[in-house]
C-alpha cells in the first residue's frame, strides 16, 4: 500500500463524560501534539461548566513553588495548548461553515510547527466536516423559499431535514433558524443539480473511547451531581442571563442551559429539573453513540495503553 502524502490528524471522539480531555491530554505530552476541541458549545466564552470545558485538564504537572501557590505556578508545570475553546460571545450564531474554517487554520498551522494536531470532542457533525472535508455551501438566500419554510413548525422542519437527509448536531436539528437554512440550501442544490463532493485535507486515525451504556449513564450522573453541588453550574447560568444571554438563545444551547433556565424561570422545581437534565443527558449520549456507530473507521478504545498503541503505529 502507497503511503499516504497528506499531513497526519488524530481525533479522539466519544460521548459525553467518556473521558475524552483526559485522554487527549496524556497523548498530547507524548506525542508532541496540541488539542483541537470539537465540541459545538465549547467555542462560546463563559459556558465552562455546563459544556465541560475541565480547563484544569490540560495542566499535566500540577507542581507548586510553595503550598500556598495556585496550581499551575510551579516551575514544572506545563499546559497542553488547546484551540477552538472561548472564540465567540454566546449571544452570537456560529456556524458549522465557522468552525470548520477555525478548525483548519488551527489544525495546518499545528502541523507547521512540526506538532501533531488531536481533534477532540463529541460533536460528531463538527468532526466529520473535518475529516471528510465538507464543501460547505455558500449559498446566496433564497427569500421566496426561506419565506415559505418559516411558515413551518420545527417538527415540519425537521421531518424535510430527514427527508433530504440532511446531517446536523443536536443544537442546530432543535433550532429553527438553522433548521430553516439547511433545507433551504439543499432544495436550491437540487434546483440547480449542484452536488458537493467531500474533499478529505488529511490521513486521518480516528479513535473512539467506547463503555457500556450503565458507565456511561452513571459517569453521566456522577458528573451532573457535582456541577450542580460543587462547581456552580446554576450560577454560571444566572451569569449569562445577567450578561445579556437571552432566554431563548440559553434554550437553543439544550440541556444543561435548557433545564437550568426553564428552573431559573420558574417552570420547574429544583428536583424536576435534575430529573428532566439527567434523563435528556443520558437520551443524547446515545444520540451521539449512534452518530458515531456508523464510522466503520473509527478504531474503539478503552483505555490509556490501547489508544498509545494505535497513535504509535499511525505516526510511525
Amino acid at each position: 500500500m502507497l503511503p499516504n502524502p497528506k499531513p497526519k490528524l488524530i481525533v479522539i471522539l466519544g460521548p459525553t463524560s467518556t473521558g475524552k480531555t483526559k485522554l487527549a491530554v496524556k497523548l498530547a505530552k507524548v506525542f508532541n501534539s496540541e488539542i483541537v476541541s470539537a465540541d459545538s458549545r465549547q467555542v462560546y466564552k463563559g459556558m465552562d461548566i455546563g459544556t465541560g470545558k475541565d480547563l484544569d485538564e490540560y495542566i499535566i504537572t500540577k507542581t507548586r513553588k510553595h503550598p500556598s501557590a495556585p496550581l499551575g505556578t510551579g516551575k514544572n508545570t506545563k499546559t497542553i495548548s488547546y484551540h477552538l475553546i472561548d472564540v465567540v460571545s454566546p449571544k452570537s450564531q456560529f456556524s458549522l461553515a465557522q468552525y470548520q474554517k477555525l478548525a483548519y487554520k488551527a489544525i495546518n498551522d499545528i502541523i507547521k510547527r512540526g506538532k501533531t494536531p488531536l481533534l477532540v470532542g463529541g460533536t460528531g457533525l463538527y468532526i466529520q466536516s473535518v475529516v471528510d472535508g465538507y464543501q460547505l455551501a455558500d449559498v446566496k438566500p433564497d427569500k421566496e423559499t426561506r419565506k415559505r419554510l418559516n411558515k413551518k413548525t420545527i417538527k415540519q422542519l425537521q421531518a424535510l431535514a430527514r427527508k433530504y437527509q440532511i446531517r446536523l448536531n443536536e443544537s442546530d436539528f432543535q433550532n429553527k433558524r438553522r433548521l430553516v437554512r439547511a433545507v433551504e440550501i439543499k432544495i436550491k442544490d437540487q434546483r440547480s443539480k449542484i452536488v458537493r463532493k467531500n474533499v478529505p485535507k488529511y490521513n486521518t486515525l480516528i479513535l473512539g473511547i467506547k463503555y457500556p451504556k450503565k458507565v456511561i449513564d452513571e459517569r453521566i450522573d456522577e458528573r451532573l451531581i457535582h456541577r450542580l453541588e460543587k462547581e456552580g453550574m446554576v450560577e454560571e447560568i444566572k451569569k449569562l442571563r445577567k450578561n445579556g444571554v437571552s432566554w431563548k438563545r440559553l434554550d437553543d444551547f439544550g440541556l444543561e442551559y435548557r433545564f437550568i433556565a426553564k428552573y431559573l424561570k420558574g417552570e420547574l422545581t429544583y428536583d424536576e429539573m435534575a430529573k428532566k437534565l439527567s434523563i435528556a443527558s443520558h437520551q443524547f449520549a446515545k444520540r451521539q453513540m449512534t452518530w458515531f456507530k456508523r464510522d466503520k473507521r473509527i478504531k474503539w478504545i478503552k483505555n490509556y495503553n490501547q489508544a498509545r498503541k494505535f497513535v504509535k503505529g499511525f505516526l510511525n
